[in-house]
């Protein structure tokens, strides 16, 4: 069975997570929004149900689920089907990239960043939450993966490794934030830094000559 099929399968169980785990989807969403500009076009890659890009003002997604795709579009999210290894945009197109927990289940996490450094201007940013593989949470997801219908065949990275993917893509002036902290299941603090925090949230910026589109074009066409 393909991850596609996976989460198209499996989308009210997906959706179910958030209602039953609240709290921890709250101090998600703002570890996330503490990186998000106050201003500018952005884009959700991964947007699965737009869970984030909904509440987070993100007009635009891509997901290659079909059904998850149509839930985010139910929450007024545009969604363009397609992978993160070959984003369906423009170059220059964007001023902020989001990605929430998707690196995990891409195969080709380098390529996704540099598609990523490809469709944002000069100095654009990239957000990025993640599962830190050295957390005591990541060695628990790690360890129990193949007990799960959506993390069988996932991925997890450490935050150096992170780091070192998005430095090979273009990315510099790293910046972190965490939560889901070891010990606390109410009231999850957002911190920042990392090290302790189970979910990690990353800020990189977009270095080096930018690739602006000049044609005037909407930012989801690709002429």
């Amino acid at each position: 069975m393909t991850r596609n099929a996976v989460f198209d399968d499996n989308a009210a169980v997906y959706e179910s997570w958030f209602e039953e785990n609240r709290p921890l989807y709250q101090v998600e969403l703002e570890a996330v929004k503490g990186f998000i500009p106050s201003k500018g076009m952005g884009v959700e890659i991964g947007v699965g149900t737009g869970r984030f890009a909904a509440p987070l003002g993100i007009a635009i997604g891509v997901e290659p689920s079909p059904r998850m795709a149509e839930l985010a579009r139910q929450r007024g999210v545009e969604v363009l089907e397609g992978v993160a290894e070959a984003l369906p945009f423009a170059d220059g197109a964007f001023d902020f990239a989001l990605m929430v927990t998707v690196i995990c289940f891409l195969d080709d996490v380098t390529q996704a960043f540099r598609e990523a450094y490809r469709i944002l201007n000069l100095q654009g940013v990239l957000i990025v939450g993640f599962i830190d593989r050295d957390s005591e949470l990541g060695r628990r997801y790690s360890q129990r993966k193949e007990q799960s219908r959506f993390y069988r065949g996932a991925t997890f990275y450490s935050v150096a490794e992170l780091e070192t993917r998005l430095t090979e893509a273009g990315f510099a002036g790293f910046n972190y934030r965490q939560t889901l902290f070891p010990g606390q299941t109410a009231d999850q603090p957002v911190a920042e830094g990392y090290g302790m925090g189970g979910f990690v949230v990353v800020r990189a910026i977009k270095i080096g000559e930018g690739i602006s589109d000049e044609s005037g074009n909407h930012p989801l066409s690709v002429d």
